[in-house]
């Protein structure tokens, strides 16, 4: 069976990036993937240090990835990039973990600028050796088009489905590297 892993590199409680990674998740599993979400405002996981091999949840955390066929990668959009967050993980990932790994990006933005934000996702997730797929999600005014809580949605009708689409084609990208 195909695995989807989402991580979401948000540490806000109301976090519509992890919202938003549920709707892409579910659709992943609605394409028949098993899914886990990385919840990473969840974890103990210190500032990545080269010197030490293994801190708090990183090997745990490696491990899901690394057992994933693919990635839903979500992050807030901060000063025009990426979080802190997501930063910190990512050092502690390299080409082990996502070496043939179909890869799925979606950004959140308070405002209305992300593409800087999916621009350096992608180079940082090639330069892993992840295979991103061409299908990308920004979400400007996240706040007014993303309901976080117990179950959350996208009421936004287009937003939404290029949300489902996200998930769905990271599995279809995923199964064909499988191949």
């Amino acid at each position: 069976m195909t695995r989807i892993a989402a991580v979401s590199a948000s540490r806000r409680e109301a976090s519509t990036t992890r919202a938003a990674l549920r709707v892409a998740l579910a659709a992943a599993g609605d394409a028949g993937a098993e899914i886990d979400l990385i919840d990473l405002g969840a974890v103990d996981l210190p500032l990545y240090h080269p010197d030490e091999d293994v801190q708090g949840d990183s090997e745990a955390l490696k491990r899901r990835v690394r057992e994933a066929d693919g990635v839903l990668a979500g992050t807030p959009v901060y000063r025009g990039s990426y979080s802190s967050t997501f930063k910190n993980f990512h050092d502690f990932c390299g080409s082990d973990e996502y070496a043939d790994t179909a890869v799925g990006l979606l950004a959140t933005a308070g405002g209305g600028s992300y593409g800087g934000t999916l621009e350096h996702l992608r180079s940082t997730f090639r330069n892993v050796h992840a295979w991103t797929v061409p299908h990308e999600v920004g979400i400007e005014g996240a706040s007014r088009v993303v309901e976080t809580g117990e179950s959350p949605r996208i009421v936004d009708d287009d937003v939404r489905r290029r949300t489902e689409t996200l998930g769905r084609v990271v599995v279809e990208h995923a199964e064909r590297l499988r191949e």
